[in-house]
């Protein structure tokens, strides 16, 4: 079988990206143009600004990812794009360059989810890894426990009823005044303090559910903050973030490895922005191993929103026959 390249495109929140696969495995480029300097004055993602720098860059990013990986149109199989959940208004940007790209070359349109892209970018950091798994997809948009029982067969097992992960990270960041994007400044600063020094609530659903909630330890931290404000007692920082991280990631990596042994699997995956967080996978591993279960993951570059991911999903979608026509269009809530 001749290899099978796939132009992937990525633009659902604050990254305007494009990247060559070749065969659903190896990235032959993957050029991101972050926003991150642009909504840092703001403290967060203001859309219409991500829509805007998203035009700006889209078409710069996919000529760099075709020269990069020594490819031209003529070489490329297919073109896949998010096509949702994420900022309606730059999803749109990245759709609508995919759907003129592939009229104009007549190139096959494969329409991607975005969730199931995070869980794809593990195929490309493991060349060897299969289904099934288990996958936990965290970062600031999505908390799910994702049971992968083939490439293109997917069951929700577990997500939040209320805050993501990352969006909890970037809230408390916010207010330790620690700025954006507020995961990475939790994970660095938390190293710092003592995991133990306040005990944060650790919510757990009916007895039977897997689910998240993650705005009650949010809620519990910004309160414990304003009490010792009010008093004009100093607090250290440090102490704040290591137990606020340490209450969140309990949960997610108890409910992970809960789901592994429902479903007898003895792999779980990590994706999304919050798997390069050090706490969570240090805690994920050396819980994981008690139970004989391995855990893998990406390394940071493919843990953030990218287009490796987008067009490693594609690959799977498009020898299954999957295609998009021009009727496709952005969806900013779309369900796995």
């Amino acid at each position: 079988m001749d290899d099978v390249l796939i132009l992937g495109i990525e633009s659902s929140c604050d990254e305007t990206a494009a990247a060559i696969v070749k065969n659903g495995r190896t990235a032959l480029s993957n050029v991101i143009n972050s926003q991150i300097d642009i909504h840092k004055r703001y403290g967060g993602v203001v859309p219409e600004i991500a829509s805007r720098c998203h035009i700006e860059a889209i078409n710069t990013v996919i000529d760099e990812a075709l020269k990069n990986a020594n490819v031209t149109f003529d070489d490329i199989d297919a073109i896949a794009v998010t096509y949702g959940p994420g900022l309606v208004g730059a999803l749109l940007v990245g759709v609508s360059t995919a759907k003129a790209l592939a009229y104009t070359l007549k190139k096959p349109l494969v329409n991607v989810h975005h969730i199931k892209g995070h869980i794809c970018a593990n195929y490309v950091a493991h060349s060897d890894l299969k289904p099934p798994f288990i996958c936990l997809v965290a970062s600031g948009g999505h908390s799910h426990i994702v049971y992968a029982k083939d490439y293109l067969e997917y069951e929700i097992m577990g997500m939040t009823r209320d805050d993501a992960a990352g969006e909890a990270f970037d809230k408390i960041a916010r207010v330790l005044g620690l700025g954006y994007p507020g995961g990475p400044k939790i994970d660095a600063l938390a190293k710092e303090g003592n995991p133990h020094a306040v005990e944060f609530p650790r919510v757990k659903m009916a007895e039977e559910s897997l689910d998240f909630s993650f705005s009650g330890v949010k809620t519990a931290v910004i309160n414990h903050i304003h009490k010792l404000e009010q008093k004009g007692e100093e607090y250290n920082k440090a102490d704040i973030a290591a137990s606020f991280q340490e209450a969140v990631t309990d949960v997610l990596v108890s409910h992970t490895i809960e789901a592994a042994q429902r479903k007898n699997l003895d792999k779980i995956v990590i994706a999304g922005g919050v798997a390069s967080n050090s706490a969570l996978r240090d805690k994920m591993e050396k819980t994981a191993k008690k139970y004989g279960i391995d855990v893998l993951y990406p390394p940071p570059v493919l843990c953030t929103d990218n287009a490796v991911m987008i067009a490693a999903a594609g690959y799977y979608e498009y020898v299954s026959g999957k295609r998009a026509d021009m009727r496709l269009n952005a969806v900013a809530s779309l369900p796995l």
